[in-house]
């Protein structure tokens, strides 16, 4: 894998956005693909909402969170700027489902039947403010990973429960590269179960897929959303 172009953390914000997203540019002409087909997602989880404000001041529409309690905060906080767009990437309970939706715009971490049913519930009166979210199935590249994702062999049946309801709009798949093993080969697999996917749904043609540190094999195997962290953010506040 080449290098991802970014620079080290002591630089400022507007830097290290200019950094990533060359290198993002760069990444998709040597795969033969148009930057603009690209999503680009800050990740931003434990940082202050006042560093996402200061990226959308820098044009990003795009924010990542993965904890529920963290993102509600946020949006709540920066529902003034009405076409940031948040996307929930981490791991969701399902009884935090319903709650989710009064916020995101996607959610990356379909992976069970329990929360894809607590998300296409029909809303209550307690959920007049939600609306239908972008979903990305989450594939686990390998069984011995514990950061979520469908088995491989039950992506079809989790596709089809989403798309006989009624709360999510299916857009494609998402993963993790696992660690230790050569992104291109993961995300090959991952393409491949993309393609299984829009069999069924040929609309759900989206890959949420790479981060700071392999998002250039992932644009090569068709990646569409890339949810990049630290090489954007910088390091994470000090916690405690």
């Amino acid at each position: 894998m080449g290098s991802t172009g970014t620079v080290p953390s002591e630089h400022g914000l507007a830097d290290r956005l200019a950094a990533v997203s060359a290198s993002v540019a760069e990444a998709a002409a040597s795969a033969g693909r148009d930057a603009s087909e690209i999503t680009t997602i800050v990740v931003t989880k434990f940082h202050p909402a006042s560093l996402v404000r200061e990226l959308y001041a820098l044009g990003v529409r795009d924010a990542g969170e993965n904890r529920h309690q963290e993102a509600r905060a946020k949006a709540a906080e920066l529902d003034d700027l009405p076409d940031l767009r948040w996307h929930f990437v981490g791991q969701l309970q399902s009884n935090k489902a319903r709650q989710s939706r009064r916020y995101a715009h996607s959610i990356h971490s379909l992976d069970r039947l329990s929360l894809v049913d607590a998300l296409a519930a029909a809303p209550g009166d307690d959920d007049a403010q939600a609306s239908i979210v972008d979903g990305f199935v989450q594939v686990a590249l390998s069984e011995s990973d514990t950061r979520g994702g469908v088995q491989p062999d039950a992506v079809e049946a989790l596709v089809e429960r989403v798309l006989a309801g009624d709360g999510i709009r299916l857009r494609g798949v998402m993963a993790v590269a696992p660690l230790g093993e050569d992104p291109h080969t993961a995300f090959a697999r991952l393409r491949v179960i993309s393609e299984r996917v829009r069999a069924i749904d040929p609309g759900a043609d989206r890959i949420s897929a790479g981060m700071s540190g392999d998002f250039t094999a992932a644009l090569k195997e068709g990646a569409t959303h890339l949810r990049i962290g630290t090489a954007i953010t910088g390091n994470r506040p000090a916690t405690g």
